[in-house]
């Protein structure tokens, strides 16, 4: 599936992307980023049906999230529990608006994700699992999950390490209320497409590895992986999700620290 490696990311165009301010604008921007999809699956034979553009909302206030809306998104990527919660509670007349919560989850924030998110991307250890699960049953929910996996071996990064996944996923049957989609990861934050690539690569062969021996019930045909500056990539590497951020909404202006607690400092000037 590997498209030449010459295809390089565009992570140098952070802080470029001019900020959404009119329905129009995100019309326009949601258009290019939908293009992109487009010609990267005509270059390396796939549909583009087969790729779900996640629009990642995380520190836009609640006035870019309605012009998103109005131009067409029907479902926002977050980072942080508290600030998703808040919008999701402000943003209620929005009937068919849905949340993905993207971002590293502490069991005591499971009670709000399990109350309002329609999808968790970031499912990284049993604690979470369990505590998200209670919590589920509790509101008569279920939960579309994606098992996040460290692929780039970053210390910094949360995510279970690939040899840790098959022990890892022949424990979530006990967890009914998870509905198992797939797996997520973060790249390596690099200019370099090939070390980019790499972390794309050993996520697919994990998934199609793990496969053979997933238990009933347990779906991992989705790989949620790329972001503005390396979705391309990605897409030719088998992603199904991409969460784009900065190249819909614009640029952020607070510091990456913000955004994912924890992280080197450049990481997540991608989505």
């Amino acid at each position: 599936m590997s498209a030449p490696s010459s295809t390089q990311t565009r992570h140098d165009k952070h802080g470029r992307y001019p900020v959404a301010t009119t329905v129009e604008d995100f019309q326009r921007n949601l258009a290019a980023v939908q293009a992109r999809i487009e010609a990267v699956c005509r270059r390396v034979g796939r549909d583009s049906a087969t790729v779900r553009l996640l629009p990642v909302s995380k520190t836009k206030p609640e006035a870019s999230l309605r012009m998103a809306h109005a131009a067409g998104c029907r479902m926002l990527g977050e980072n942080k529990v508290q600030e998703a919660y808040r919008k999701w509670e402000a943003m209620q007349d929005l009937t068919d608006l849905r949340w993905s919560v993207i971002g590293h989850l502490q069991t005591n924030k499971a009670k709000q994700v399990a109350r309002f998110a329609a999808e968790f991307q970031a499912l990284d250890s049993l604690r979470v699992a369990e505590a998200l699960d209670r919590r589920l049953q509790v509101e008569g929910r279920s939960l579309d999950v994606f098992v996040q996996v460290n692929t780039s071996g970053e210390a910094s990064k949360y995510g279970l390490a690939p040899e840790d996944m098959p022990a890892f996923i022949q424990k979530l049957p006990a967890f009914t209320a998870l509905r198992v989609r797939g797996l997520m990861t973060l790249a390596l934050f690099s200019s370099e497409a090939g070390r980019v690539r790499q972390c794309f690569v050993l996520l697919r062969t994990l998934r199609d590895r793990l496969r053979q021996s997933a238990p009933a019930g347990i779906g991992l045909d989705e790989l949620s992986m790329g972001m503005s500056g390396d979705f391309e990539i990605a897409i030719q590497e088998g992603a199904t999700v991409v969460r784009v951020g900065q190249a819909i909404f614009g640029a952020r202006p607070l510091p990456d620290s913000h955004y994912w607690p924890g992280e080197s400092s450049t990481e997540e000037s991608r989505t």
